[in-house]
């Protein structure tokens, strides 16, 4: 009996891979678009992202594994208008057989008033266009695995109603801010979506890609906008080296508002771990700043309270020995 156990747990273990290999591998560029993927997709498929947590897909410089990774999909999931521009060439030099669907589909898309032809790629900063990006998730997941339809559509219509719940919610919160007080300035153009659906001012020292170091002129151009608006508080970026963005909020005395996520989600320790919990931190952030409460001013530096403590500790336990040797 022992002996047939045995043999029975060794072919479970053998075949296990070969089930698990049996689900499809799809893949994101970008965690925005995993995490919305997941929503839909649950665990009907194998699901893996490219620019990993905290990475910037704007200058995502693909590896080896990555070009491994695609060449295995069976479909691959991408933003589009040019928000992860290296995007084509891996899939090309990948050799992957896999469907590519850009999930930006049908989105009313923001075009440049400075650069010709160029779009404006951070839709998905607002739930209407979440929803969006989920239907055509939800749409490339069926023809991927017609047995799973219902299984889907079912999850797909769960997400669309906390994405409208969210939608409202947003719009509620961002009008408590006293309207003359509705001026979001953040290190990288990546809110216009945002602003112009929920009704706030947009001023960024970067353009919508991050590829591009900002110039003089746009740090003076921040600095007359921060005076002229009397802003109370600018904003950091998860993504973005904050040094920049700390010495014009010390430059015109203004506060530093807290940490925005654009183009990545949080790890799961941050308040915006998934996508939709990511538009609500936000929303809690900019409001908390630009109404005066203070309770999302500037993130805290690390406290050096434990260091003095250990010294003073280790200072206490070292007389306390040496009087003790002393009387010895």
């Amino acid at each position: 009996m022992k002996k047939y156990i045995i043999l029975m747990t060794l072919g479970a273990m053998c075949f296990s891979p070969l089930f698990s290999q049996s689900k499809p591998k799809v893949v994101a560029s970008a965690s925005m678009l995993y995490d919305i993927a997941y929503n839909i997709a649950g665990d009907e498929v194998e699901l893996e992202m490219i620019v990993p947590i905290g990475g910037d897909p704007h200058i995502h410089e693909p590896t080896p594994s990555n070009a491994r990774l695609v060449n295995k999909a069976d479909l691959v999931l991408i933003n589009g208008l040019t928000f992860e521009g290296w995007m084509n060439e891996l899939i090309e030099n990948s050799g992957t057989k896999g469907e590519t669907v850009t999930v930006t589909e049908g989105i009313d898309v923001l075009r440049s008033l400075t650069y010709q032809n160029s779009a404006d790629p951070h839709a998905w900063m607002i739930a209407s266009n979440g929803i969006i990006y989920a239907e055509n998730t939800r749409q490339a997941l069926v023809n991927l695995l017609p047995s799973k339809q219902r299984i889907f559509n079912r999850n797909f219509e769960i997400y669309k109603d906390k994405l409208l719940e969210l939608d409202q919610y947003i719009k509620k919160q961002i009008g408590t801010i006293p309207i003359e007080k509705r001026i979001l300035i953040t290190s990288h153009d990546a809110f216009q979506y945002y602003g112009r659906a929920y009704g706030l001012k947009l001023d960024a020292i970067m353009g919508i890609s991050t590829d591009a170091e900002a110039q003089t002129a746009d740090v003076m151009r921040v600095n007359e906008a921060i005076r002229k608006n009397n802003v109370p508080a600018i904003f950091i970026e998860s993504t973005i080296n904050p040094k920049m963005m700390k010495q014009i909020a010390k430059d015109n005395d203004v506060r530093i508002g807290g940490e925005l996520f654009a183009d990545s989600l949080g790890d799961e320790e941050s308040p915006a771990d998934t996508y939709i919990n990511m538009l609500k931190s936000n929303t809690d952030t900019i409001v908390k700043a630009l109404t005066g409460n203070k309770d999302q001013e500037e993130l805290p530096e690390k406290s050096n309270l434990p260091l003095y403590l250990g010294i003073a500790v280790f200072l206490f336990l070292a007389m306390f020995f040496g009087i003790r040797l002393m009387n010895k």
